[in-house]
């Protein structure tokens, strides 16, 4: 028979000892649900009688007796100084205040730029350009709105900051034309993006199209030569991927449109101003909705530009947005505009979009996106959380609240909002009329950097 082997004795464990300075305090004893709970109730208690004895004791103290009217007029001067500084920093906290699910996207800076608390030009060491501070201040102030317009604007100051550029007077890195340039532009852009606005789709895409030419500049080029070079492939892209892709779109769309046609438009877009134009003075007999909705109230100004355009020849009606749900049943097309288009078909547009694509793809209406090429993003975009942009909050004050209304209310004005690819019918570009699941392959045959020259 095997004998199992028995385990040696292990050493028992000595206990340690507390060195001889220091001092351990006992344990406490343990508490009940209830002990607790008393103790709490008690610090509770002693909490308030100790505000109660500081506020009592802050009224019976009196202010001294100054008795000449300087000091008084002084007094009074600092006291409007801290009134007025309390409300701002109220008012800031206000406007500062997001709803946590949005705290990632970069707060609205408008409105430090127009208080006058935040110059234009952060940055000492930062010399630009006249023109570019003049755009960024538009930029900020909502003057110059829309994907093409804020592209074009900053195509022309990028023109003018290249034509007013000047090599350095000591006649070094003249060589290296192409280097300062793109650094030149950089800065520019990351300026406006930083301090101004966050940039759009269709600004990155330009921009990266505007780097590419300055990086394919001859090293041995003229300075002379290579502005003219610039200028007039900048000219070449706004005219191609702008004006003319804009003009294409409207002859494309023109084949949907049919005598008779009740057409759904959503506050202004320039593509689609231009296909109603281009649809009633190719002869076409229809009516137009245009829906509008707060704060911006953009479909006054397509109203506005539609009225003049064809001479009050369209019958029109001019709804908000809360009544889209009359007017849905005697739609048979809507046409959209877009901000970007996404590579998996998604579409970021204006905010209220979505909802009228949703009940469009409810009552079994089409819906056609109208957007240029220039537009579309390799990204891709689930829904309009991750990537948004924050408008001015004050914008959505309308009623007057108190001070204790405005602690406990939080403003959120998001500007764009995300059209998933299921309620898209069509999207109208240059290229001609596509589904959704196409804007990948529309990506890949429209990259930059198989063409470069825009001549």
């Amino acid at each position: 028979e095997e004998t199992t082997p028995t385990p040696a004795p292990q050493p028992k464990k000595k206990d340690k000892v507390a060195p001889k300075n220091i001092v351990i305090p006992p344990k406490k004893p343990k508490l009940s649900k209830a002990e607790r709970r008393a103790l709490q109730e008690a610090q509770r208690a002693a909490k308030g009688v100790v505000q109660k004895d500081t506020t009592k004791t802050a009224k019976n103290v009196k202010k001294p007796d100054s008795g000449k009217a300087n000091n008084n007029s002084s007094n009074k001067a600092a006291d409007n100084a801290t009134r007025q500084s309390a409300n701002s920093k109220k008012e800031n906290q206000n406007v500062g205040k997001v709803l946590g699910l949005f705290e990632h996207l970069p707060k609205y800076k408008g409105a430090e730029l127009f208080s006058g608390r935040v110059s234009l030009n952060t940055d000492a060491k930062l010399k630009l350009h006249p023109a570019v501070t003049e755009l960024g201040y538009k930029y900020a102030n909502g003057t110059i709105r829309g994907a093409n317009t804020r592209c074009r604007a900053m195509l022309e100051v990028f023109k003018t900051v290249i034509r007013d550029y000047q090599t350095p007077k000591d006649g070094k890195n003249q060589h290296q034309l192409s280097l300062n340039l793109d650094h030149e532009v950089k800065t520019i852009f990351q300026y406006w993006t930083t301090h101004c606005r966050t940039h759009s789709v269709s600004m990155g895409n330009a921009m990266t199209f505007l780097k590419s030419i300055i990086a394919s500049l001859p090293r041995d080029i003229n300075m002379e030569e290579a502005k003219e070079l610039l200028c007039e492939q900048i000219d070449a892209y706004n005219h191609e991927r702008i004006h003319l892709a804009g003009q294409a779109i409207a002859e494309h769309a023109l084949r949907k449109i049919q005598n008779g046609d009740v057409l759904l438009v959503y506050v202004y877009n320039e593509a689609v101003l231009n296909i109603l134009i281009n649809a009633q003075r190719s002869g076409k007999k229809f009516r137009v909705i245009l829906v509008d909705s707060r704060p911006l109230m953009e479909g006054r100004e397509m109203l506005n530009k539609l009225l003049a355009a064809v001479s009050g020849n369209i019958e029109c009606t001019y709804i908000l947005l809360n009544s889209l749900s009359y007017v849905m049943k005697d739609v048979t097309k809507v046409f959209l505009g877009a901000a970007a288009l996404m590579s998996n078909g998604s579409v970021l547009s204006r905010v209220g979009t979505a909802g009228i694509a949703l009940m469009a793809h409810a009552c079994k209406v089409p819906v056609l996106i109208c957007c240029e090429t220039y537009k579309i993003s390799a990204r891709v975009q689930l829904e309009s959380i991750t990537y948004n942009e924050m408008g001015d909050p004050k914008q959505l004050e309308v009623l007057p609240f108190d001070e204790e209304g405005k602690e406990n209310l939080t403003l959120l004005n998001l500007l764009y909002d995300l059209t998933p690819a299921e309620f898209v019918s069509g999207i109208i570009t240059e290229m001609g009329i596509l589904p959704p699941s196409s804007v990948a392959v529309l990506l890949r045959e429209m990259n930059p950097q198989e063409n470069m020259s825009y001549r």
